[in-house]
């Protein structure tokens, strides 16, 4: 009984192999998923108790049983049948092809991450990058929005930023499920992001069975009452200017909306500015169709450079932020409310009588979000430097335009953020010594002067606020 058994040493290791993968799925793992889960239990009975617009049961359900509800949903497996009709193969290919487009879309909500881990780094970074200011927000408004409806904030998109900032400043309200590009498609940036809520759209996809899979998602989602953050502009502004809206995300959440049946929906129109937005070089440079196109070595070098740049300047103490970021709420659009007044049914529209209330209704919103979108110092300071050209302005002319510009805007009731009258000055002076340190601004013997080559930058910044200085 005691004698010595010899094995081949590959032997061993596959053995050895064997019983740590058997500890791992037997013990370890299963133990570890118990301590995660009792702890994100905790956080959403927590959260559960402050949060306006709770967490909806649909948003942590298991990521799988949702990727099962979507393959198996009865309008996607019609667009399968027909699908492969048209190619003349095996239903099960396009089946599978449908299943990996659920996995792309479908995110894993984490309600740790998103309250613990994702709110402190988004508070941190907004901070951080800016001063940021809530303006108009009715909050008795708000907190008579039916907790039990599917809020939806709709956007203007200036930055990559505005998903950390809104997200940071509902988070006391909400948790936030935004639509998320192809750009973000990159590991381990998705399964954080798949983690905090968000789901990916192909932008640009013209492929009908993909459409269809995504549509159907996003009328899940809105018929479970998951509060989403949307972009009808369909992506970031390229010169300052709001864009036209698409229809795409309206429709699929409206195109089978019963307002007798469905439960409400609550648009709420949200406006986004900054004194200045990281991208905007890149932006603008993007609509120059003879710019040579960079390599992403480029870009990953020049973002690390400035990276670096910033945290010497934070470690000497030279560190300035890069002004305000303000995020103001319009009136709520309650659809049931809408469809009563209209005597609407979406669910029984034909699509071309759908689509043109759809776009009365992406009209309504967009014309919302312009009213509210913040006046800044430096977008103010930017169009009077832009209209003063070569000519250039002391520093008492440009408080001057700019009290005047205030004046007008204050007439037409736009949205002002800027401290009070008596700090006025400082603050246009502080805008003014930005632009002259991002060299869109010379000084010479007291006079200001726009850079020529820069004013497509200053323009940028002026056009967010445009729609206030048309007309007389």
């Amino acid at each position: 009984m005691s004698a010595n058994i010899t094995i081949s040493v590959w032997l061993f290791l596959v053995l050895l192999a064997v019983a740590l993968w058997a500890m791992l799925d037997r013990v370890l793992i299963p133990s570890t998923r118990w301590f995660l889960r009792r702890r994100i239990n905790r956080v959403i009975d927590e959260i559960s108790t402050r949060l306006d617009v709770k967490i909806k049961p649909f948003q942590i359900t298991k990521r799988q049983v949702l990727i099962d509800r979507l393959v198996y949903d009865s309008k996607v497996l019609e667009a399968v049948q027909q699908m492969a009709a048209e190619k003349n193969c095996p239903r099960e290919v396009v089946q599978a092809e449908v299943a990996s487009y659920a996995r792309e879309i479908v995110p894993s909500f984490n309600a740790y991450l998103y309250f613990r881990i994702g709110y402190w780094l988004a508070k941190k970074i907004a901070r951080l990058l800016y001063r940021v200011r809530i303006g108009l927000v009715d909050n008795e408004q708000l907190n008579q929005v039916d907790p039990d409806s599917a809020v939806v904030l709709v956007m203007n998109h200036r930055s990559n930023m505005d998903y950390i900032l809104v997200a940071f400043l509902a988070a006391e309200k909400t948790a936030l499920s935004y639509a998320v590009g192809e750009w973000a498609r990159i590991w381990p940036l998705q399964t954080l992001i798949r983690s905090m809520g968000a789901y990916f759209v192909r932008r640009k996809s013209g492929n009908p069975l993909y459409r269809r899979v995504l549509e159907r998602y996003i009328y899940m989602a809105t018929r479970e009452g998951v509060c989403q953050a949307v972009f009808p502009e369909g992506g970031l502004s390229r010169d300052g200017f709001l864009r036209d809206p698409r229809l795409g995300i309206l429709d699929y959440m409206l195109r089978n909306y019963a307002p007798q049946q469905d439960r409400n929906i609550v648009f709420i129109p949200v406006g986004i500015n900054y004194d200045r937005t990281l991208e905007d070089r890149s932006l603008l440079r993007a609509l120059d169709p003879l710019a040579p196109k960079r390599s992403g070595w480029f870009a990953a070098k020049t973002t690390f450079r400035f990276i670096l740049r910033s945290l010497i300047l934070m470690t000497i103490s030279r560190w300035q932020r890069f002004g305000y970021a303000c995020v103001n709420f319009g009136p709520q659009l309650s659809m049931r409310e809408y469809c009563r007044r209209r005597n609407i049914d979406f669910s029984r529209m034909p699509r071309d009588a759908r689509f043109e209330e759809i776009e009365k209704i992406a009209g309504h919103l967009m014309a919302d979000i312009k009213k509210v979108i913040p006046v800044l110092p430096v977008p103010l300071v930017s169009a009077v430097m832009k209209d003063a050209g070569t000519a250039g302005l002391s520093a008492e002319e440009v408080e001057n335009h700019v009290d005047r510009l205030i004046e007008r805007l204050q007439t037409r009731g736009a949205p002002i953020y800027l401290t009070t009258r008596s700090s006025r000055v400082q603050t246009i002076l502080n805008a003014l010594t930005m632009l002259k340190l991002r060299r869109l601004v010379i000084e010479s013997g007291g006079i200001y002067r726009a850079v020529p080559e820069e004013y497509d930058i200053l323009a940028y910044y002026a056009n967010s606020i445009v729609h206030w200085l048309e007309g007389p």
